[in-house]
This record gives C-alpha cells, structure tokens and sequence, in this order.
C-alpha cells in the first residue's frame, strides 16, 4: 500500500446542534478509501477553511499517506512564521485524517497503530451548574446516579456572569447598588450606550456562538426585544459583567456546601478560564487546597504561567493548564518544571494527534497526567482523536465528556459512547467514525453577529476581562 496517494482535501462546514464544526475529508487514490479529521476553530472558522483549500491542500495532493510524520513537519514549516490556532486547526484536520486513513490502511483502530490500549475506556468528566449550591447538588446527584464520579462544577455568581454556568443572570435591580459582592454596580455610560446605539439589524441578528440569541437571555439585563428591563436593571455587554472577589467566594461556598452533602468520595473539578489576577489565583489555589480538587483548571493566563512556581510553593491543589496553547513548545518548560498535574492541551488547536502523542509521551515521563480539551464545541471526530489517546496513553488522567446531541450523532455515525462515566471506543478502524455528508448539508452555519467573536466579558467598570 504505499502507493496511496491524496486525491483531493475537502472541508465540511455544518452545524447539527448550534455548534459550528469544521471537518476535513481526505480521498485518496484508492476508491472508496478516506479519512476524517477535526479542524474545528468555531470562532474562526473561515479562515481555517482558506487555509486548508488555499494552501495545504495543494501542497499535500499527491502525497503518500502513509508519510503522515513528512507530511506534518513540512506543513508544519511551509507557513514560515508558524503555530496559531488558525494554521494549527488546519493543520489538525490533516493530520487526523492521515491517521484514519492509516488506521483502515491497517485495519486496525488508530490507538492499536499507537501501541494498543492502556484501559478499556477512558474515565470523563461532565459539568454541573446553577443559580445555587443546591441546584449544583441536585445535577451531580443525577450525574452520580448514572454512573459519573468526576463532575465540573460552577455557580451563578449573584449578579455577574459567570464562566460554566447555565444563565449566571443579571440580578436584582442595581441602581442603587454601591456593593460588588451584592451583585453588579449601577450601569455605567459605556454600556448604557453600547446597547442604545446598535443596530436594529444587530438586535435581531445578535447571537452567541452556540446560536442562542443573546438578546432573548436575562443574563444580559434585556428583554427579548434588546430593550432595557427598567432603568433600574443593569444593561451589560452580552458576554457579561464579572468581579473576581464575588465570583470567588461563591465558589468556595459552592465546594464547601458539596463536600458537606456528597462527602469526600465524588471527585470535583473546576474552571477558573484565567478570569482572575495572578495574585488572586495564588490565593484561590491555597483556598480551596482542603476541599481535594480533582484538579483547578486555567488559574493563569498563557502569559502568566510563571505564577504557577508560586502555587507549587505554598499549596498542593492539583492543577490544569493548556486549554489556550497554540503550539506544543508552549507546555514544555511548566512539564519540565512539574509545574501543572495535568495538560490540558486542545489538540487541534497545536495540531492534530501527530504533536499531541509526543506531548503525551513526555509528560509521562514527567509524571504528568493528559487531559485533553474537549468541550461541546469540539467535533465527534475530535473526540474520537481524543480517545485513541487516551485509551493508548499510560498517564491517561482524564477527559472531558462529549454529550453529543441526537442530530450531531446521526451526522457522524459512530460517535464515541458515553457508558457507566467513561467513553468507550466502537474498535472499528481508523479514528471509528464518519460523517454523512448529505445530512451535514442541512445543517449550515447561521450568520452571527462579530462572525461568532468570542463573547467579550468585562469588569463593572467596562475593562475587558481575560482570556
């Protein structure tokens, strides 16, 4: 078989449930013969289309498949200036299909090329939110009764919007409100007028990246027609208004209330998104070091990651870190440093599975567990990338479930399953799944307002909040 060649390199947008996804389809010369990989960027994904059909396409056509190593590192190079999520994506969507071609090549699954399995399944994790404790409580108890024993938890801080959680509203009326840990201040010009001055265009159009009109949610102090709720109510930016110190001590409330209920026999983890300074994640981290974190995941932004020799210093709060690293160099000095317990990389996002494995490689002999990224907004076929890793993987440590809607498994047949807390593998060749693309088609990306930007969060006094 070395003689099968790239026919042609295809990118497949479509969106089953609200969630954009980009996939690249390899043919080969060989009839009937493909592979399938995840180029998902949802932010940014017409770029990462251009990318593919304008640059990687034509200079891996004709290629063997099977030189997946060559193939990658002068893709890797032709850009000249390198990384980024845009060309990482790309890169990614390539790559996994190589391996799943390679893999029926074979006739074997991709992780039986990579070694063959450390586990049967892989262990995951899901996310339990509410507007309280006890709401938080009563989803992990569903959670816990259908098998889930590693849960994600975060609470609505009164008042602000806050990262994982389901609505994180506006609160009560604010106009006479002066107290941050009451919810937010009054409504400031900048915002006043950012609502007032859109578009009537933009009121209608205006949605979040999982397609869910921002002006229909109370979460952003409007009515569903983008007017004000009463000049009382605070009228936020849509990604919404946050305050550390509120957002902090929920939080806290939030791990000492489930140990209290659950006890200490349920793993919990949580996500800061890097929303917080430095100096207030050293404390956090020292905070919440006695309520046993499976691990606190984003302390720090990629550009602060220095802090992390702090928290080794003064805590032993397991952490996660790497969910906005573009390029596999990015992790390599926290690794070397023992610095994080688990890495958090999305693999596509440094290039598919050909980086990531090498990654994995050294953290197991750093004695760093893998976690890898993988949200909702991460295609099936990603995650089935995910899990040839993970179950391949000797410093397996965890992953994030995948809680595929109806529309989205009938699109890629042979979506990982989700069974008694783990993710198991179908064992077919390849990366075991597919796509159908006649019924891809109707389900095409929708128009959104900033071409599905990233919602910008901000403080009460209108600065930008990271990442």
């Amino acid at each position: 078989m070395n003689d099968v060649k790239v026919k042609n390199v295809k990118v497949i947008f479509t969106e089953p449930d609200n969630i954009r996804l980009v996939i690249v389809k390899i043919d080969t010369n060989q009839p009937g013969l493909y592979g399938v990989g995840c180029a998902t960027f949802t932010q940014r994904p017409t770029p990462v289309k251009a990318a593919i059909e304008d640059y990687l396409a034509p200079f891996i056509e004709g290629k063997n498949v099977n030189d997946i190593e060559d193939i990658w590192a002068s893709s890797y190079v032709s850009s000249y200036w390198r990384n980024g999520p845009v060309l990482n994506n790309a890169l990614s969507g390539i790559d996994q299909a190589l391996w799943d071609i390679k893999g029926k090549l074979a006739n074997m699954p991709v992780y039986d090329l990579l070694g063959g399995r450390s586990r049967e399944a892989a262990p995951v994790y899901v996310h339990a939110s509410g507007d309280s404790n006890e709401e938080v409580g009563d989803v992990m108890q569903k959670y816990m009764e259908q098998g889930f024993h590693h849960i994600r938890v975060q609470v609505a801080t009164p008042g602000y919007a806050t990262y994982g959680n389901k609505s994180a509203k506006t609160g009560e009326e604010t106009a006479q409100n002066r107290d941050v840990s009451k919810g937010p201040i009054a409504a400031t010009s900048w915002v006043s007028s950012w609502v007032s001055e859109r578009s009537d265009a933009e009121k209608i159009t205006n949605s979040d990246r999982y397609g869910v009109s921002a002006l229909e949610s109370n979460r952003y102090g409007k009515s569903s027609e983008g007017k004000l709720n009463g000049k009382s109510r605070l009228s936020a930016h849509p990604g919404g208004i946050f305050e550390p110190v509120p957002y902090m001590t929920s939080a806290i409330s939030l791990f000492e209330y489930i140990r209290n209920r659950f006890g200490y026999g349920i793993e919990i983890l949580h996500d800061v998104h890097e929303r917080i300074s430095p100096i207030q994640g050293v404390w956090f981290a020292k905070q919440v070091e006695k309520y046993r974190l499976f691990f606190l995941e984003d302390l720090f932004s990629p550009e602060d990651q220095h802090y992390f020799e702090m928290v080794r210093q003064q805590c032993a709060t397991p952490i996660a870190m790497g969910e906005l690293y573009v390029s596999p160099n990015d992790v390599i000095p926290m690794m070397k440093n023992k610095l994080i317990d688990f890495i958090r990389i999305h693999i596509s996002d440094i290039g598919g599975l050909t980086p990531a494995r090498k990654i994995a490689a050294f953290g197991e002999l750093m004695g760093i567990k893998t976690a890898w990224h993988g949200p909702g907004d991460t295609s099936p076929v990603g995650h089935a990338a995910n899990l040839a890793l993970n179950l391949n993987c000797q410093n397996f440590g965890i992953q994030e479930a995948a809680l595929f809607g109806e529309n989205t498994k009938e699109v890629f047949p042979g979506c990982p399953e989700l069974r008694d807390g783990m993710m198991w593998s179908n064992g077919k060749p390849g990366l075991g799944i597919d796509i159908n693309e006649k019924l891809a088609k109707k389900f095409p990306f929708r128009e959104r307002v900033w071409g599905g930007a990233w919602d910008t969060v901000r403080r009460a006094d209108g600065g930008v909040v990271k990442p």
